[in-house]
């Protein structure tokens, strides 16, 4: 029977009054943060009504300037109608041609439509793997480049594997040019292999069997270069994140990964700069992928990413890059029709690949945390890399912006020592301005960054482990004879989280995530059957080719009637062409009107990014909405201070901190020098590249071994640097192995007189600790240079 006595009451009565009190404090705490929110909206909405003001209220007196230049050219020009004439005929000439490069283009995307296969690879190439015939098949496959005529490769040197995108186009864009990546590599003399995809996934393929397959094909390079170091693997945008997952599933047979542009870390960004981030949340997260998917009969079209990518700047997508052609039909055609055969090529996925890739990368974001599972048991771990890592960057990308191609280091490592601790060489640079395509598509980039690439990946791999910023300067020389230096600056993980405006916005996207999963669920207990059960091959088909950027080409190829003769239309035109005088004022005005129009365009797209940026902080902000994931906490993984010291190698380094002879103490000493200035320079990298790979007693211990003394020292030095050089005597325990010790590393560290003041320091505690005060004369000059 209840006890209902007046004592009990009155603890009934302390409790209610007690819940009631929590209660009312979250909710305080609740409305305070409310009231934090709103006002951050008010102070975002004001930086960007500042910022758009400020760049069209510039843009709009610059076109007021030069609209009142070309009012009194009109006003004083003796001939009006014979110019607006020759402007007429020009301008009527130049359509004919624009419309003819648009047919052109029209033409090839159909021819790929209706199931041509061809590539943008500017190269000759032979098929080595089809991924159609491996035990999982998938539509990807291994080629070999084919150096042009006058580049020779040599089959020792170590091999090029290049991943492009994935996103929607199709496979080249990497090759696409002979200024690129690929040739690059071949006139360095490296054999290059490429990995390309056809249109259509193999039924039920996953990325998992896509992993499968280029490790296969790793693994067919390296046995057909044997003595060969292991090869590169580069990856381009989306290609970055697949090579990251090849490198952590297979740490023992790739080389040096380089990710350019690839997006890691897909929370990541800057307010008021990155609005890409945002459309997963105003977009109910990962469901319209798989509604799509599941209408297009189980496979996801490549062309709604295209489309997404196009909606992020509609001036450009809609006016500008059109109007540039039209204003230069004479010349521009070229260009555009060769980056418009594979901007112009949709391909597919299968809807696994396409959930996979939303719901563990864009939208949950669990690669970088050790949360992705690709088809085993165990998440993917991206410490389990072993080789280098490279991160191509650049300020000027709107879809890879530097936040989320390097804001998963300080999650997965914590700290700068615990890349050192594991052995890890990571190694980043920041382009200033470059466009995301321009990273991995442009001349100047691959003549400067990824030439510097390609040519100190060998001495990238002598550095001692740690975090780098790798700095590329102009030396001597223009053009294609520019010479470029590189120095490699050790940085710290809070030098990339300064990249950043910190880990606010994390929580929500983790909500985003969240209700993702929640929005997904009840789609696929609810709509889905019927979905599925309405779907079918003639209705994927359908979709497909009503689709806008398919049928707008469509449309503009020779299986439009209309379209058909302007071949023959610009063929006549190009004959009787007469362009217009560069100073007729009516050629002016027409581009002063584009440029208004851009200007327009741009404007409301800015606002709409605003606006987009707005809405989803009003939302997934909301500390009422946040209440539903109130147990997220950021990810990290800071096994920092002292907690290191517990890691087998740590242990096992310290533990012989007095054992080795000559090898590990010039290590040691190399290590030394370079911290103390912070920066390794190329000349100084060239020297002790050389010295290490072809003099003894170092150039007998091959690369592993060597690696591994390179890995200890720094260990050794990290932990306690103060007895690393204490006990360099007993290491070296003959006054002439003290001689040419302290002589090799001057040697390495150049000229005094250039030498940083604490890098001679250095030296002179060195000379003291091991009683070797003179100098010695260098054992080779070359070694100098």
């Amino acid at each position: 029977m209840l006890n209902v006595s007046p004592r009990n009451l009155a603890s009934f009565d302390v409790d209610d009054k007690s819940g009631a009190a929590q209660k009312g404090a979250l909710l305080n705490g609740d409305l305070s943060k409310l009231a934090e929110l709103a006002q951050s909206l008010v102070e975002l909405s004001g930086s960007h009504f500042e910022k758009i003001a400020s760049s069209y209220g510039d843009a709009s007196r610059t076109h007021l300037g030069e609209w009142q230049i070309i009012s009194r050219e009109l006003s004083q020009s003796g001939d009006l109608p014979g110019k607006f004439a020759e402007y007429v005929t020009d301008a009527g000439q130049r359509w004919i041609l624009f419309l003819d490069i648009m047919r052109e283009v029209g033409n090839f995307a159909v021819e790929q439509m209706e199931g041509g296969e061809r590539l943008v690879l500017v190269y000759d190439f032979n098929v080595v793997i089809d991924g159609r015939t491996l035990e999982r098949p998938t539509n990807y496959l291994l080629v070999q480049i084919q150096p042009p005529e006058g580049v020779q490769t040599d089959p020792t040197l170590r091999p090029y594997m290049i991943i492009d995108p994935r996103a929607g186009h199709g496979a080249g864009i990497g090759g696409f040019k002979s200024d690129s990546q690929v040739g690059v590599a071949l006139a360095h003399g490296h054999p290059v292999y490429f990995v390309i995809f056809l249109p259509k996934p193999q039924p039920g393929q996953t990325l998992a069997d896509v992993c499968m397959a280029e490790g296969a094909f790793v693994r067919e390079i390296a046995k057909r270069h044997p003595v060969a170091p292991r090869p590169v693997i580069i990856g381009n945008c989306q290609g970055g994140w697949a090579a990251m997952l090849l490198a952590a599933s297979n740490p023992d047979l790739t080389g040096p990964v380089v990710a350019s542009g690839a997006p890691l870390s897909y929370w990541a960004g800057v307010r008021g700069k990155n609005p890409l981030r945002y459309s997963g949340g105003l977009a109910f997260g990962a469901l319209p992928a798989v509604i799509t998917s599941d209408i297009g009969n189980g496979v996801f079209d490549g062309a709604h990413l295209v489309l997404n990518f196009e909606l992020m700047n509609p001036h450009n997508t809609w006016w500008s890059k059109y109007y540039d052609v039209f204003a230069k039909a004479d010349t521009e055609g070229p260009r555009f029709k060769g980056f418009e055969r594979w901007w112009s090529t949709f391909y597919f996925m299968n809807e696994a690949e396409i959930r996979w890739i939303v719901e563990n990368l864009f939208i949950g974001n669990k690669l970088q945390g050790s949360q992705a599972f690709l088809g085993g048991r165990a998440p993917v771990d991206l410490r389990k890399i072993k080789a280098p890592i490279i991160v191509f960057a650049s300020q000027g990308d709107d879809i890879t912006p530097p936040q989320q191609a390097l804001n998963w280091i300080p999650v997965v490592y914590g700290d700068e020592r615990e890349i050192r601790a594991r052995g890890q060489r990571i190694v980043y640079m920041v382009h200033e301005d470059v466009g995301h395509l321009g990273i991995f598509v442009s001349a100047k980039v691959a003549q400067k960054q990824h030439d510097r690439i390609v040519t100190t990946l060998e001495m990238i791999e002598s550095l001692a482990p740690g975090l780098y910023e790798m700095r590329i300067e102009k030396k001597t020389g223009e053009g294609t004879s520019a010479y470029y230096v590189m120095s490699c600056e050790e940085r710290g993980v809070a030098d990339i989280r300064a990249l950043d405006d910190g880990a606010g916005d994390e929580k929500s996207f983790a909500l985003v995530a969240r209700l993702s999963e929640f929005w997904v669920n009840a789609y696929e207990f609810g709509a889905r059957p019927y979905v599925k059960a309405l779907a079918s091959p003639a209705l994927a088909d359908a979709l497909v080719w009503s689709h806008p950027l398919r049928a707008r080409r469509y449309l503009l190829s020779d299986k439009n009637p209309a379209v058909a003769p302007i071949g023959t239309f610009a063929e006549t035109v190009r004959k009787e062409r007469k362009p217009a005088d560069p100073s007729n004022p009516f050629l002016k005005s027409e581009a002063l009107a584009a440029g208004l129009i851009e200007q327009t365009l741009k404007f409301w797209s800015d606002v709409g990014a605003a606006a987009k940026e707005l809405m989803f902080i009003s939302l997934y902000a909301n500390p009422f909405l946040m209440r539903m994931n109130e147990g997220y906490t950021p990810e990290t993984d800071a096994k920092l201070g002292e907690t290191l010291r517990e890691l087998p190698e740590v242990e096992a380094a310290l533990a012989k901190i007095d054992q080795g002879g000559f090898a590990e103490a010039v290590v040691r000493m190399l290590i030394l020098m370079a911290r103390s200035r912070g920066a390794v320079r190329q000349s100084r990298l060239e020297r002790s590249n050389l010295v290490l790979r072809s003099t003894e007693p170092f150039k007998s211990l091959g690369d592993e071994l060597r690696s591994a003394i390179i890995h200890e020292q720094t260990l050794i030095i990290d932990f306690e640097p103060d007895a690393a050089i204490a006990v360099l005597p007993k290491m070296l325990p003959t006054l002439e192995e003290r001689q040419r010790a302290i002589a090799l590393v001057e040697e390495i560290a150049g000229d005094p007189l250039e030498m940083a003041e604490a890098t001679a320091r250095l030296i002179a505690v060195l000379r003291e600790t091991l009683q070797t005060q003179a100098l010695v004369e260098p054992r080779e000059k070359s070694l100098q240079a």
